[in-house]
């Protein structure tokens, strides 16, 4: 199954709330939630408080997405205030193994995440302990950057390895998707798509819609 997952970081802060309610209602299925310290990537977003409020006042799939130095040390936290998924990047710890029993341990499900540079090989270690592999399509940190195109063969790949081990493992792509390339993405094997900018700017409900008839 194809899923969107729109990103809050290219929100309108001011009115989040109402922002959310209205891209659920318009079919999102997931609400990716970019959590940035300043020092894994170089800007700083939200984090534990943001994710528990939101967790209040809609039931939406949250998918959290820890840009974050040692992630080990905040999984507990992020699973306690309402994280669904919890997707941490394999270059930020020293113990993915350990990381992933952790998040599994909390009954949360478990996403493994790829920086443009890092081979699809990374991940094969892991890839029959995750539920998803996501392949950044942009460097992390900043919204708004333009899909670098030679990621989606890592898509490819991580598809490829998911299918030689029987594994119907989600793929998701984040960074500078757009309705003139999701088609792309999905033809890649990715099924979990994360857009920001083209989501949240303009018509919220309308761009919703588009991604679902162009992901169908």
């Amino acid at each position: 199954m194809n899923i969107l997952s729109p990103s809050i970081l290219a929100a309108d802060f001011y009115r989040l709330g109402e922002q959310i309610r209205e891209a659920e209602a318009a079919g999102a299925d997931h609400l990716h939630i970019d959590v940035m310290d300043g020092m894994f990537v170089p800007s700083i977003s939200f984090g534990l408080p943001v994710v528990s409020t939101l967790r209040k006042h809609t039931d939406m799939f949250f998918d959290v997405h820890l840009m974050i130095e040692r992630p080990e040390r905040y999984i507990e936290e992020f699973a306690r205030c309402g994280a669904d998924l919890i997707n941490f990047h394999i270059e930020a710890t020293q113990d993915v193994g350990g990381t992933i029993q952790k998040i599994r341990s909390l009954g949360k499900k478990v996403g493994i995440t790829l920086k443009p540079a890092t081979p699809a090989e990374a991940v094969k270690p892991y890839l029959e302990l995750v539920d998803m592999v996501l392949v950044m399509t942009v460097e992390p940190g900043f919204g708004g950057q333009k899909l670098i195109s030679h990621c989606l063969d890592k898509v490819r790949a991580v598809r490829s390895m998911a299918a030689e081990l029987g594994l119907e493992t989600d793929i998701e792509v984040d960074g500078g998707i757009v309705l003139d390339n999701v088609r792309q993405a999905l033809d890649a094997g990715a099924n979990v798509i994360v857009s920001g900018s083209a989501v949240f700017g303009g018509d919220i409900s309308a761009n919703v819609r588009a991604f679902r008839e162009k992901m169908k």
